[in-house]
């Protein structure tokens, strides 16, 4: 459940926090980084309070595409549906600057990031050879979209 749980936009001021969320990424983003990305006028930071942060995502917006750059749900908070309703919210505004089309990147082996995406009705259509490091090697990233299909049913790539 996500009752008391808010979805606002991020300022500057939350980079800490956002970056200490993120810190167990493979590989994390810090404060400097999440500040860069928040004074980005085509980004879109939004974050879940529910007294602290508990959750982020950021998009960026170039002419009529998107792309999720991450979504980040503390641990203690995962399995109540707000990486969702961050998703829907990011979404949502990315269509209202014009977005047709959403674009991801997201490792094979993270089970719950890619039925997050599939249910939000993004679908795969393509595959970045050992994309992410690994402690030990690589991981591939499923490319995913969200978008508009063709006339055939099939996805533009």
């Amino acid at each position: 459940m996500t009752a008391g749980v808010s979805i606002r936009r991020l300022e500057p001021a939350d980079a800490a926090a956002a970056a200490s969320l993120h810190a167990v990424m493979p590989e994390p983003w810090n404060e400097a980084d999440w500040a860069k990305f928040l004074a980005d006028p085509l980004v879109i930071g939004l974050g879940a309070v529910e007294n602290a942060l508990i959750g982020a995502i950021l998009l960026r917006v170039v002419a009529d595409e998107a792309e999720v750059l991450t979504v980040i749900v503390a641990e203690a908070a995962r399995g109540r549906g707000i990486g969702r309703r961050l998703l829907d919210s990011g979404l949502e505004d990315v269509a209202r600057r014009g977005a047709k089309a959403t674009f991801l990147e997201v490792a094979t082996d993270n089970a719950a990031a890619i039925s997050l995406y599939c249910a939000a009705g993004f679908v795969e259509i393509g595959r970045r050879r050992g994309y992410y490091r690994r402690p030990g090697g690589s991981q591939d990233a499923l490319t995913m979209r969200k978008g508009p299909a063709l006339d055939d049913g099939r996805h533009a790539t």
